[in-house]
């Protein structure tokens, strides 16, 4: 847990560098090797490794958009993520997507940008997982500004009326873009939502990846065993912006000082160290961390760029020309255009 931390963190580090490049000193969000918004998750490291260490490959994940240490954390191919993150045609979808459309059906990992969006598709996996007598789970990650939305709730209510394998994990990392929590939900603990839904729930106050990994024991043990959906909060902490070129106005200095003082990675090497893990051990575990950080956006920047006509491929789905059962065309019928 501690090396893929650290290569969470490490990997949000160096795309701030690389996206930043061209971009300053008048912010241009079309300019530098990775052209768009790009929102990171320093800080939350703790949520997606001690949930995602207790999956498997079949297991399903969704993520919301600030996806990258929960997809790192669920095995995604780390190159063709990165290159995806850079627009290159070696990426997850050929560079289409985008960082927040990251989509790796090896290890049944998807996100999206539009909020909460990830709970539905996560409740429909947990249905095929039962339907096919399996004890495969869903685990659904948003944020805790996501809490009020109809997908979340909706999402909880069938989860539970199926009592299906899912687990809801709400990343609470105090503020849900520019605002704080307190001002756009009616409750500070999210756990207290499942309540309402006939289903457990419970919050770790702390980003601390043991308690976390704890927790998820029991909310995944209980889903793998047929005795339905649960619903996590975790407490993270935001070292970043919103999304890359946020200034941050709006948030006190003291409230961003705080959360670079609250260090998942910091805590836990003071519990390995209590449990003799010696520098030389977590030193060496750092640096091949990072070393395979460095090699994939290394790896990324040499790749290809998509040629313009390949922003025609892969818009519609449609039987091949030859498929006997495929839908008569306008054409085929005599119909007008």
């Amino acid at each position: 847990m501690y090396e893929t931390m650290v290569m969470a963190r490490h990997y949000e580090e160096r795309l701030q560098e690389e996206y930043l490049e061209g971009k300053q000193p008048a912010f241009d969000i079309s300019a530098g090797p990775i052209p768009g918004e790009l929102h990171l998750a320093a800080g939350h490291e703790a949520s997606g490794v001690g949930v995602c260490h207790h999956l498997r490959a079949e297991d399903t994940v969704t993520a919301p958009h600030r996806p990258h240490h929960i997809a790192i954390a669920k095995g995604v191919d780390l190159k063709a993520m990165t290159a995806e993150i850079f627009g290159r045609e070696t990426g997850l979808s050929g560079g289409k997507g985008g960082h927040m459309h990251l989509f790796d059906p090896d290890v049944n990992f998807a996100c999206s940008g539009i909020i909460a969006e990830g709970c539905p598709p996560a409740v429909g996996a947990g249905l095929a997982a039962k339907k096919r007598n399996t004890d495969s789970v869903a685990v659904a990650f948003l944020g805790e500004g996501a809490i009020d939305q109809g997908a979340f709730l909706e999402s909880l209510n069938l989860a539970s009326v199926q009592n299906l394998p899912v687990v809801f994990v709400i990343e609470d990392n105090d503020w849900a873009i520019s605002m704080p929590k307190e001002r756009v939900t009616d409750v500070t603990n999210g756990a207290q939502r499942a309540a309402g839904f006939d289903l457990p729930g419970t919050r770790v106050d702390a980003d601390d990846v043991i308690a976390i990994s704890d927790a998820a024991t029991d909310a995944i043990g209980r889903a793998r065993d047929g005795n339905g959906p649960s619903l996590l909060e975790v407490q993270v902490h935001r070292r970043m912006g919103h999304f890359m070129g946020d200034a941050e106005g709006y948030r006190p200095d003291a409230d961003r000082d705080a959360a670079t003082r609250r260090d998942s990675i910091e805590r836990l090497e003071t519990k390995l160290r209590a449990n003799d893990i010696d520098d030389e051990t977590l030193d060496e575990l750092r640096s091949r961390a990072r070393e395979r950080v460095d090699d994939a956006i290394e790896w990324a920047k040499e790749q290809p760029e998509p040629e313009p006509s390949a922003a025609y491929e892969d818009v519609f789905s449609s039987p091949p020309s030859e498929d006997p059962e495929r839908a008569p065309s306008v054409a085929d019928t005599g119909g007008e255009d």
